[in-house]
């Protein structure tokens, strides 16, 4: 896919979002977990971690919305009946999902300014990044790895019988491993290794680092770690839907894929 086609099907999807007022839920429960969160952080009076309390949302949100549209984009598509006509196209259709993926995950970024306001305005907490470009790159790498991730779902999502379920199953056990609140570290060892092989492990450390005052750790390792995890996920996805597209160009069984 050209970087030119890349944009109109993120600018298409954009669009369709905001013209779709139930896509856009985590923009409702982002300030809700915010609150939860940070009124935990303050009975134990610890607001040095606020910060924390405030980025646990915002990933919640990314992942949420990553799963949305990873499971519901294809199933809309064939409810729609445009399906055959969209990979009929000449361009390769993994690459369209990934990239209408990307448009509502970051489209979902905007959750972070959410629950900095309610910080702000609730708790009269102001949340500071002391390390601004650390925290750009990360979240940028992150909403690619979510993308990504969320191509490979979408093609599982075509042979679950349900998406709806799918989706819910595997929203709160990544928020687990992911560490997304509370780090890794703190899960039973047993538990550990299985929360590295999550991107949002990472991504969680590395942002969290960005937050924090003080020297920046050396978080190349971190950052490396999302983006293979990432591309990892993205090839999966890629290998998924071009076979599933295969056998059902086979067996005349597109639409009712």
């Amino acid at each position: 896919m050209t970087p030119t086609l890349f944009w109109q099907v993120f600018r298409l999807q954009v669009l369709m979002t905001l013209r779709t007022p139930d896509t856009l839920h985590v923009f409702v429960t982002a300030p809700l977990y915010t609150c939860v969160f940070l009124a935990i952080t303050e009975h134990a009076d610890r607001r040095d971690l606020a910060g924390f309390a405030v980025l646990a949302p915002v990933l919640m949100s990314l992942w949420s919305m990553a799963l949305m549209a990873g499971g519901e984009l294809i199933g809309h598509e064939r409810e729609r009946g445009t399906l055959e006509a969209v990979v009929a196209t000449p361009a390769r259709y993994s690459a369209v999902v990934t990239a209408r993926i990307a448009a509502v995950t970051v489209l979902s970024t905007l959750s972070l300014v959410e629950a900095w306001l309610v910080a702000w305005a609730g708790f009269g907490l102001v949340v500071t990044i002391a390390h601004p470009l650390l925290f750009v790159v990360g979240v940028l790498l992150t909403a690619a790895a979510m993308a990504g991730t969320a191509s490979c779902v979408s093609a599982l999502f075509v042979l679950a019988p349900s998406a709806r379920i799918l989706q819910n199953t595997l929203s709160f056990p990544f928020f687990l491993l992911g560490g997304v609140l509370v780090p890794v570290s703190y899960l039973p060892e047993w538990l550990r290794p299985a929360g590295k092989a999550v991107f949002l492990t990472w991504s969680a450390d590395v942002l969290r680092d960005a937050m924090s005052p003080g020297p920046a750790r050396d978080t190349t390792g971190g950052l490396l770690a999302v983006a293979l995890l990432g591309l990892a996920g993205y090839a999966a996805g890629t290998l998924l839907i071009d076979r599933i597209l295969r056998r059902v160009r086979v067996t005349g069984t597109l639409a009712r894929m």
